[in-house]
């Protein structure tokens, strides 16, 4: 992995953007050199074409003006090289700028927690990792450069000009504060306007991905033109973000071009009058014409910048109210690492809840929420080698029993400890690692079955591979398939079984070999017979290690070694299978409800 540089993501957004110059800052300085260069001959030309008119033409020395020519010629082919430079490398280097952004977004966000991504759909997050990164290559480039080229043009055509004649540089002292009131004004409305583009483009995006990813259920419920029409509601939204934009950005623009043509036409004006009254001749006059005209050019390269600025900062703020994100979950100071796992695990009066907006609140200017309880004050044991099974009604909390555990979630209060130790004095690379989750919504990367079976342990020999599938009881169905373990699995698995789709992902688990191992509705969503050949598959997976299954289908947990019962109000009963039948209550009622006769 490349160096990385560490940032302060606090403080202001334009010291963040120049943090990013820092590992480039030969070739942005090359970049700036050459753009120096560029500015230098801009101002060079005026000034050597009063020279010629004046002095040479004047006094008809044509040897000498055809060697100005000359040498007019080899000056503008320097600029040409250097221009090439800028464009190319200042262009590259903006890249680079925009690439580390992206990596920096994307591993921010590998960090953050599971409550993140609770909260955010799919597609914004997309559009914060792409779409408004776009403009940053730009800003990035152009940005340090318009502005050094712009300062330096505008100072020294200003200067040269008092050289000249003073009157015309006073016009210039006149314009030059018009121009900057214009620019700052007109700066403020275009990002606004620009963070409302992105916002709806945002929305798009989010928009686009949820219904690519639910295309099959759009289709089963005959919902196409439903779907057409809340996308074009998105993109009406959009499309009218961007008119409002180049609305702003028009007369923005125009009033810019208005003010230049007012400047040469009041320059050419000034420069009249004195040339009639004897005060100045038309060498001057040319030359001076050609510095407004240098002087018009920094001025254009404002108007970009603060377009590029306008889009590439709105984009910027967003990416940084992403880093700005902290974390809830990460390794104390000290954490050591999680090593030799016995497996005994133990919950200590663990609470769990989050903020919930209250139908009262949500019309509340302030939001505000009340804690909502998932878990109360439960605690519970399950020894090492030993498997626990946790069932009971929907959303009484077993699958965020289970994530807390790798922590998934932080606990609200209480401890969980595994070998004795609570979980948050291990870091959380270590902690994660000797953990195994299998579950019912089977994850499959869009590659192949040798890579989704390898993401369990990235190194994997390809006998390691095939050793885990054959374990996984997957090895002859690949070994029928038409490129063996190098078949593409599709999008989310899409051209496996649901039961080769879960084999493959137990063989994942088989490959990691953690001695940890939770198994959330594994089987639930498979036929009879794939469930029994899962379900062989999953013993063989548990033996010696710590497991907790969460189940619905009860004939699953029959031979768990301990069965905890949860309800509204937290654990209801725990015991074996045969011992909360004869119990009664609620274990008894949802066995009866699976396995009673069906009756007219």
């Amino acid at each position: 992995m490349p160096h990385q540089t560490k940032r302060n993501f606090s403080s202001s957004p334009v010291k963040i953007f120049a943090s990013y110059y820092r590992p480039h800052w030969k070739l942005f300085a090359a970049d700036m050199f050459c753009a120096l260069l560029i500015s230098a001959v801009d101002l060079l030309f005026p000034m050597l074409t009063r020279y010629t008119l004046e002095k040479l033409l004047g006094q008809n020395l044509l040897r000498l003006f055809a060697a100005m020519i000359a040498l007019m010629v080899f000056i503008y082919i320097l600029r040409l090289c250097f221009s090439f430079f800028v464009t190319y490398w200042g262009h590259t280097v903006g890249t680079y700028i925009e690439a580390d952004m992206r990596r920096d977004l994307f591993n921010h966000l590998q960090e953050l927690p599971f409550s993140f991504y609770d909260n955010h759909r799919t597609g914004h997050i997309m559009s914060r990792v792409t779409t408004d990164l776009f403009e940053i290559t730009e800003l990035a480039h152009h940005g340090p450069e318009d502005l050094f080229i712009s300062v330096l043009t505008l100072s020294g055509s200003f200067i040269l000009i008092v050289t000249i004649r003073w009157e015309l540089a006073l016009v210039l002292a006149v314009m030059i504060p018009l121009f900057v009131i214009h620019i700052a004004f007109s700066r403020r409305r275009l990002m606004a306007v620009s963070r409302k583009v992105k916002e709806r483009t945002a929305e798009i995006n989010a928009s686009l991905e949820s219904s690519i990813s639910g295309v099959r259920v759009a289709k089963a419920f005959t919902n196409e033109d439903y779907e057409a029409e809340k996308f074009s509601a998105g993109n009406e939204s959009f499309k009218l973000a961007r008119k409002g934009y180049y609305r702003a950005m028009a007369f923005f623009h125009s009033k810019i071009e208005f003010m230049n043509s007012i400047l040469m036409v009041t320059v050419i004006a000034a420069g009249g009058f004195l040339i009639t009254r004897g005060r100045m001749n038309l060498a001057d006059l040319v030359a001076c014409n050609l510095f407004i005209a240098a002087f018009l050019q920094p001025i254009r390269r404002l108007q970009n910048f603060v377009e590029q600025f306008t889009t590439g900062m709105a984009g910027f703020v967003r990416f940084l109210e992403i880093m700005r994100m902290e974390s809830d979950i990460t390794d104390r100071e000290g954490a050591v690492s999680l090593e030799n796992v016995r497996g005994d695990i133990s919950y200590n009066d663990v609470t769990f809840s989050y903020l919930k907006k209250t139908r009262e609140a949500d019309a509340a200017p302030d939001y505000q929420k009340k804690k909502h309880y998932v878990l109360d004050h439960i605690s519970m044991a399950v020894p090492a080698g030993s498997t626990t099974a946790l069932v009971g009604p929907s959303g009484g909390g077993k699958t965020t029993l289970c994530h807390l555990l790798p922590r998934f979630y932080e606990t609200s209060g209480g401890s969980i400890t595994i070998d004795g130790v609570d979980i948050r004095d291990f870091t959380l690379l270590s902690l994660r690692g000797n953990i195994g989750i299998v579950q019912q919504d089977v994850f499959l990367f869009a590659g192949t079955i040798r890579e989704n079976i390898g993401y369990g342990k990235i190194d994997a020999a390809d006998s390691e591979i095939i050793e885990a599938a054959k374990q996984a009881d997957i090895h002859e169905d690949i070994l029928r398939m038409p490129a063996g373990y190098d078949t593409p699995v599709g999008e989310r698995g899409i051209k496996l079984s649901g039961g080769q789709k879960q084999r493959v992902s137990i063989a994942r688990i088989f490959l990691k070999n953690p001695p940890i191992l939770i198994l959330d509705e594994a089987t639930s969503a498979l036929d009879t017979a794939t469930e029994q050949k899962i379900q062989r598959a999953l013993e063989k997976l548990s033996q010696g290690r710590t497991t907790l299954i969460i189940a619905h289908r009860l004939s699953t947990v029959r031979n768990a070694g301990n069965i905890i019962v949860l309800g509204d109000k937290g654990i209801l009963q725990r015991g074996r299978h045969e011992e909360l039948l004869a119990e009664g209550g609620l274990y008894a009622d949802l066995y009866k409800a699976q396995f009673k006769p069906y009756k007219e």
